[in-house]
């Protein structure tokens, strides 16, 4: 195997498990897990509107789909940083690192950051 083929499966990887893993953090959490109505709940007790929820779910649900499928995989993978940018400073950033601290660490939405940095 060359070394382009490499590298091509190691981007087709990383490609395919970050967009399952935004679809993980969308349908299994935030729909299945919390309910939409729950986590609209739960972004208005962190100081956030409520309807930004469904965005967020529509924004990492859609994209994790797009990312599997390779539609626009890069252009994906910088538009749902922000996102978690903001898991980090409004949600995670205060209760520390690992995802054992009370209400989760930050290290989580870090990391998918940088797979997102590396898939673009």
């Amino acid at each position: 195997m060359t070394q382009e083929q490499l590298t091509a499966y190691g981007a087709t990887l990383l490609r395919v498990s970050l967009g399952v893993m935004y679809l993980a953090h969308s349908i299994v959490l935030k729909l299945f897990t919390f309910g939409l109505a729950g986590t609209a709940g739960y972004f208005v007790s962190i100081g956030l509107p409520g309807w930004l929820a469904y965005v967020t779910f529509a924004a990492e649900a859609a994209g994790g789909v797009m990312l599997v499928l390779g539609i626009y995989a890069r252009w994906v993978a910088v538009a749902l940083i922000p996102a978690l940018l903001g898991a980090i400073i409004w949600a995670h950033g205060g209760n520390g690192w690992v995802f054992t601290a009370a209400g989760g660490g930050w290290e989580y939405p870090l990391y998918l950051i940088v797979l997102s940095v590396a898939q673009f």
